[in-house]
This record gives structure tokens, sequence and C-alpha cells, in this order.
């Protein structure tokens, strides 16, 4: 047996050699004519009928090697390729010898392609794809412009972004959140030439970790930068002067690779354009909310009457400069470093006339007023973060110091009174978040959490007459008023929880507590005429003092996965909050004790692969803050005096809402529809006495409720043939509230409804067109007075068409048609137009542009607004007609 195996074994060995023996091998080297090794070059072997007998590739270091197999037809020449060089070709005389080559680099012309294709959408698990270059056109030149052409995606006005009338949470650049929700700074710089796709993420979760463990109803988008886009620095330098007395400036240099990222920019104008809202944080309600920390707003203002309907450059007069600062770096083990820092100077100035009317049922109250405002807002922000994204673990720690302060110098008449007002505000608020999550051996998750936040206030506003002497000097004459607020807090934030994790139900359970120490200090002054200060003969001064603790536990469960078909969340938290606010000169002492549970429910049914219908149902307790419970009186305004006769408010809600989603990708069909209750129970209420000069408000201690219903629906579709976007929406709401005006009892029924179209059609690959319509109308109507309903009904109207008259030259038309009938009123239309012309020369990268807004030279706009039984007419000077020419230089 043993003889028998030996002998096997000599056979296989004897064959195995002989057929190593019966192969041939051809080997040699690749290089260039610097010497330089040429890799992934293809050797071809042929024989003398010019048929491939074997073939391979060079390595990293130019070598090659051709096996050439028992049987073949006998060999004749070798031929080498490689992209960018001249071809070679030996003839074969001997197979042992070793054939180098050295290729001649060399140009290639390759023919003419036309490609012919459709846009179209990738779906990718929940990462929908959609590729930039299909719905862009040579006139566009940042990413903004395209993204509010694309089926599914919405930019309103601000420049938030929806994705099938959800809004997005988070906004990445490759991956990275360089801008956390400021991301008009990034739709408004980088060029769209340097995106190659747009993602929108859905079941977004931006912590590893927690990724297939829970459940996120977030939508999220991701831009993808261009491969050569990454290699370099991109910018622009641009610089622009016109008529009458106009300039633009703007230099920004940016860069995304992946270990940097960064947005930076210098930028100033007077054209309208007012920097501050590339600063907008669209989310930031919603992350107030989360946070529970209730700090109180400005409490003093000018009482402008707001800004006009109308797009920002058509009506504000400014002088702004914004230096903005943004960097992101990647460093080993998956940690991120960020800093955003900015600061801003404006001078901004608005000037208007304004008629305002309160239908009564004790009679009707109204007044006039002419103001010639000017404010100079300065913002400093600085945030620094560092981000430690891992699969098993997570850290977050971000620093953040915001200074923010503005000056207003009002002149103005009221009901033929002349006199002005100076109004200063500061605010200095400081805080540090830090959040950290990692596993346990058994695969549960816990998370740390603390936020610490200081803030403080100061405020003054300066009134120059002597209002009502009776109310504010004992019946005396005088020159002014003086009022002043402070409002220093302190909040402190904490909490634990664990997640369980596993196949059925994850739970999570959270235990915390916070402290929040604030104060209110006011005084009202009135300015004799030898200029000496005297406290107001009304009860006028605030020292309150403000502390509120809350302990809280939290129960989360989350039934199903994304992939399920019927997903489930409810939550259940439970908070214990003591509250204690005093004013010894007041003799104001109080304390309060409240346990709530506050329940919520998510219901999520796939009713196919690419649509789900959705329930939310919450119940919420709040309690108020100090602007409800300060006794000594406010003037907030030289029209508008606040006080307080209640005890400390108490609120609750119920809010529930039914929505349907629907999509079909491969087509571009979007559609979404949404239905809401809620209702709100309060146990005070906001009483007002209105006179022609002076409007007094007091909380007053009394139960009653406030009713919102809203339907809301969208769609959204791409029509191939015609290379177009279609958009449509439709909305219907209603709210029904009571307040005391003028002692009187008054129910009001406020009622909108709204339907918007439009579309964005690639007519040719040289011409474009765009258009929109929003037709709104808006009722409010009180049971108590017997006058008819105000309401007002407005129709806005956009148009553009751009086209390319020759090559390099993009002329641009575009229009405004605003159409307003409000009852009893005269008509309101308004139409303006612009043009823009731009020439773009290649070769040095640069573009030539002249604009000429408002054609027809329209400096005067009026609008309408209604709000409960308050019917209010302002009419702004805007700016006329500007012309403008500006250079801008791509690098």
């Amino acid at each position: 047996m043993r003889i028998a195996l030996f002998l096997s074994s000599m056979l296989v060995l004897i064959l195995g050699r002989q057929q190593a023996n019966a192969q041939n091998e051809i080997h040699g080297s690749i290089k260039n004519a610097k010497g330089k090794a040429i890799p992934s070059a293809t050797v071809t072997v042929k024989s003398a009928e010019g048929k491939i007998v074997a073939f391979s590739r060079s390595n990293e270091k130019g070598s090659y090697q051709v096996q050439i197999a028992v049987g073949s037809p006998k060999v004749s020449s070798i031929e080498v390729s490689s992209l960018g060089y001249k071809r070679e070709l030996a003839l074969l005389s001997d197979l042992k010898k070793s054939y180098d080559f050295i290729l001649l680099e060399a140009s290639i012309d390759l023919p003419t392609v036309v490609v012919n294709h459709r846009p179209r959408l990738k779906l990718d698990g929940d990462t929908l794809n959609y590729r930039l270059a299909d719905f862009s056109n040579k006139q566009d030149r940042v990413l903004g412009d395209v993204l509010k052409k694309m089926p599914g995606i919405e930019v309103d006005k601000n420049g938030k972004i929806s994705y099938n009338g959800q809004a997005i949470s988070n906004f990445y650049i490759d991956g990275d959140n360089l801008l956390d929700d400021k991301y008009n700074i990034a739709t408004k710089s980088i060029p769209k030439d340097a995106v190659d796709k747009v993602q929108v993420i859905q079941n977004d979760q931006p912590i590893k970790m927690l990724r297939n463990k829970v459940n996120s109803d977030d939508v999220a988008l991701n831009i993808t930068i261009k491969d050569e886009a990454k290699l370099k620095v991109m910018g622009q330098a641009e610089l622009g002067a016109g008529f009458p007395e106009r300039f633009n400036g703007n230099i920004n240099a940016m860069m995304f690779n992946k270990k940097y990222k960064g947005i930076n920019y210098l930028k100033g104008n007077n054209l309208g354009i007012d920097p501050a809202k590339e600063l907008t944080s669209h989310n930031i309600a919603d992350y107030k909310k989360a946070l529970d920390n209730q700090k109180l707003p400005t409490l003093l203002s000018t009482g402008a009457a707001g800004v006009p309907d109308l797009p920002q450059n058509r009506y504000l007069f400014n002088r702004a400069a914004l230096l903005n600062v943004n960097n992101l770096l990647n460093l080993k083990k998956e940690v991120q470093v960020k800093t955003n820092l900015y600061y801003l100077a404006d001078r901004q100035r608005l000037d208007y006339d304004k008629f305002t009317s309160y239908e009564l049922p004790t009679g009707n109250v109204s007044f006039t007023e002419q103001q010639h405002n000017i404010s100079k807002p300065h913002q400093f922000r600085a945030q620094a973060s560092i981000n430690a994204n891992r699969a098993h673990s997570f850290l977050q720690n971000t620093f953040i110091t915001d200074y923010k302060t503005n000056k207003y110098h009002v002149d103005l008449n009221s009901n033929t009174l002349h006199f002005g007002q100076v109004l200063q505000q500061q605010t200095l608020d400081i805080s540090n978040e830090f959040n950290y999550l990692n596993t346990l051996k058994n695969g549960n998750i816990y998370n740390l959490y603390s936020y610490l936040n200081y803030s403080h206030q100061p405020e003054e506003l300066q009134v120059n007459a002597g209002l009502d002497p009776e109310i504010f000097n004992q019946g005396q004459p005088y020159t002014g008023l003086l009022q002043k607020t402070k409002t220093p807090s302190l909040f402190n934030n904490n909490y634990l929880s664990f997640k369980r994790v596993s196949s059925g139900i994850v739970q999570t359970y959270k235990v915390g507590f916070s402290i929040q120490a604030q104060e209110l200090n006011s005084d009202l002054f009135s300015i004799q005429h030898n200029q000496q200060l005297q406290p107001s003969t009304i009860n006028s001064r605030n020292q309150l003092e403000w502390n509120r603790s809350k302990a809280y536990t939290e129960g989360v469960y989350e039934y199903g996965l994304k992939e399920d078909r019927f997903t489930a969340r409810l939550t259940l938290p439970l908070s214990y909050q003591h509250i204690t606010y005093q004013d010894r000169g007041l003799a104001l002492d109080s304390n309060m004790n409240r346990l709530y549970l506050s329940p919520a429910l998510s219901l999520k049914y796939k009713t196919g692969i690419e649509q789900d219908l959705q329930f939310n149902y919450a119940l919420r307790n709040e309690l108020g803050t100090m602007d409800d419970i300060y006794r000594g009186a406010i003037l907030k305004n030289y029209r508008s005096l606040f006080a307080n006769n209640a005890p400390l408010s108490e609120q609750r809600s119920n809010t529930a809402a039914l929505t349907f989603n629907f999509k079909k990708a491969i087509t571009m069909l979007f559609f979404n529809l949404q239905a809401s209750y809620s209702r709100l129970d309060m146990n005070t209420i906001s009483s007002s006495i209105i006179t022609d000069n002076l409007q007094q408000h007091i909380a007053l201690p009394y139960e009653n409720s406030r009713n919102s219903f809203r339907l809301s629906g969208n769609a959204s579709k791409y029509l191939f043939d015609w290379r177009t976007t279609l958009s449509m929406g439709l909305s219907w709401s209603q709210n029904k509230s009571n307040q005391f005006q003028n002692g009187i009892l008054l129910p009001y029924r406020n009622t909108s409804n709204g339907i918007k179209l439009g579309f964005q059609s690639k007519i040719s690959n040289s011409m474009n067109l765009n258009y929109t319509a929003n037709l709104n109308q808006n009722e409010s109507k009180s049971v108590a007075v017997a006058a008819s309903a105000i309401s007002y009904r407005q129709l806005n109207q956009q148009a553009e068409l751009s086209f390319m008259p020759l090559n390099d030259v993009f002329v641009t038309f575009s229009a405004e048609h605003l159409y307003t009938k409000q009852s009893g009123q005269k008509k309101l239309s308004y139409l303006f137009s612009d043009v823009t012309a731009r020439y773009k020369v290649n070769s040095i990268h640069t573009d030539f542009e002249f604009i000429l807004s408002n054609v027809a030279n329209i400096k005067s706009y009026k609008a309408i607004y209604v709000s409960d039984n308050a019917f209010t007419a302002g009419t702004y000077k805007i700016p006329g007609r500007v012309a403008m020419l500006n250079v801008t230089l791509t690098f």
C-alpha cells in the first residue's frame, strides 16, 4: 500500500513538471521616456494570423509576465499599449529573451459622442440620489440655484429646505456637518460645478452607534463634491459698483477634502441684501424646545410696523459687512474638530406711514404714525466643538459665545405728535453642551448629558415726549420717559439615560434634573424739563427673582425597525417642578409645585414600498415664565404698557396629526397630505385697554382655550419629455381664540387658505423659464362685533426667463406681480421687473455682469395686514431703480 502511494506521488510530480516545462513565459518591463515605470499597461501576444494568443498587464513596477499555454498557436509578435502613450510592437524571435519597451507620450483624439439621457433618481436604501447636472443649466451659479428645481425638494424664501413636505434636520457636505443648521452659507456659496450629487437621506441617524438600533424620522441632505474639486481651494472675488451710490464686494475661499472642509468669506453691500439671512438657524425652535431653557425674549422695542411682504432687496436700505469663518478638521480615530465664527455689522433704515384700526363694540379706535427708523446691529458668535463618532461610542462637546448689540434711532409722528425714540439692546449668551454615549458589553447603551448656559440682556428705551402725563407724571408736563430692564439668567440641565437594545422593543429610560435662576430688574423714569430723572408715578419697578427646579424621568418604547412595515414609538415623560418667585418691593412671594405626565405616541405604517401613513399625538404641559407674573408696569414701546395681575400661567396642549407620504422615485413623483388639530387650554388671558394714544396690557386669571385646525398638501412631478418640474400646494387653517379688549370678552375666528403653483422648465439647452404663483386669503371675525369680517386676498406671481443669445452670454428677465384686494379698501397692484446680462470670459475665469433692478422705478409700497379685529395698512419707502456692474473672478 505504501509503495502504491509513493509511486502515485512520483507520477503526479513528473506530470506536473512536464506540464510546467510545456509552458513558455514572455517577460520584460515597460517604462516611459523618462525611465518611469508604467503600471497597468496592456500586453498582448499574437499569432502570425493576428489572433490573440495570450495577454497580461504590467504591475506597479512596470514589469509584466505572459504565459503561453501548451497547444497554443505559434506566437509571432507582442504589442504594448497604455492610455496617453503610442502603441509599440515587437516581433518575437526568442521566447527566453526579455522584451523591454519604452513608450512615448501621445495625445488622443476622441470621437465626438452625443449622449441623450433623461434625468433619473437612484434609490439606494434610505438614500435618494439626484445627479446635479441633470437639473442645472449654464445660467446657474451656486448650489441653491439648482436645489429649487429638483422634484420633491422645496426651498422657501428664507432658504429653508424641505423634502416632500418635511424640513431637513441636517445638511452634510460629503458626510460632514460643517455648518449645523446654518446651511444657507453653503447653498449661497458652493459653486454648482463643484457638486456631483445631492442625496436625500431618510431616517437619518447621525450617531453611528445608534444606526439600525434606534429609529429616526428625520430627513437630511448630503451633497457630494466632485473628485477634481476636492484637490484645490475654490473661491471667488467679486467687486461691484452702481448708481445711485451702490457697492457690492465679496471674497470667499472654500475647500472640501477628506481631512479638511472649510467655507470662509468676507462680504459687504448696500444693495438691501442682509448677510444675516445666511446665519439663519432653520431648526433653532426645535433645539430650544429640547433644551427646555425658557429665557425671556427682548422686552423692549420701538413699536415699528414690521417689514413689507417683499423680497428683502426690494425694501431694505442698508450698509452691511459680514466676516464668516467655518472650518472642520477630521483627525485620526474618527475625531472631528470644528470652529464656526462670524462677525456682522450693519446699518439699516426703514421709512413708513402706518394706519391701524381696531373694530370694537364700544366704537372703533384708530391711529396714524410715520416713522424714520435707523438701526445699527452688531453680532459676534464663536463656536468650537469636538466630535468623536465611532461604531461603539459617541462624544460631542460644543462651546458657544454669542454677543449682540443693537441701537435704534427713531424719529416719528403719532397722531400729529412729533417726538423721537432711542433704544439700546445688548445680549451676552455663553453655553456649553456635553453629550457622551457608550456601549456596554451586553450591547446596551448609556448616555451622559450636561448643558450649562448663562445670559445677560440689558435694555434701555428713551421716549423723548411727555406722553400721557396723567398716567406717568401726576398730570404735570414733562419731556420724556426712560425705561430700563435687565434679565440675567443661569440654567443647567443634566441627565443619564440607559437604552436596552433587543430584537423586539427598544427601551430607553432617562433620569435628570434642571435648575434655572433668573432676575427681572426694571425701572421707568419720567424725564423732567431740567433733565432730572424721577420714578414714574405708576407702579413700574420690578426686582423679581425667579427659581425653577425640575426633576424628571422618561421612558421611551420603540417597536420595529425602519425596514418593518409597522413601527411605533411611545414616550412617557414624568416631571416634578418646583417654582419660587418673589419681589420684596411689591410684596410678591409665591411658590408652586406641579407633577406632570406628558405622553406622546407616534405610529407609522408602510402602505407600500415608497409610501407610508403616520399618526402623531402629544400631550404637553407647560408653565409660564417671568414674563407672566411681574407686577410693575413695563413700557415695551411708546404705545404699549404691560403688567400682570394673575398667577403663573399654566398651559395644557393636545395635538394630533395624520400624514400621508407618497413617492415614486423612478418617475419623480412626490406627494404628501397632512391634517392636524390642536387645543390649548390656559388659566390666564390677555386684557387690553386701547386708546388713540396708548395700549395698556395686563394678564388676568381667566380660563380659556384656543383651537387650531390645519389641512395641507404638496405635490411635485418631473415631466421628462418637457424637462420641467411641476409643483403644487394647498393649505387651509382656522384658529379660534379669546381676548379682552376695552373690558369686553371678544371671541375671534381667524381663517386662512392658500394655493401655490409653479414650474421650472428647461425649454432648450440655452433657455429656461420659471414661474410661481401664490394666492392667499385671510379673514378675521369676532361674533361680538357687528361689523363685517376683516379680510384680504393677495396674489403673488413671479416669472423668470433666462437664455443665451451668444456663447458665454447670459441674459435674464424677471418680474414679480403683487395684487392685493381688501374689503372696503382700494385694490393694490405692483409690478417689479429686473434685467441681468452676464458675459463669461473663460480665458481669465471672469464674469462681467450688468444688473438693472426695479426697472419701473417704484419708490413706495403699500402692504395690508389682518390680525384678530385689527386692520393695518403700511406705506413703505423703498429703493427705486438701481443699476449695478459686477466683476467676478473665479479661482
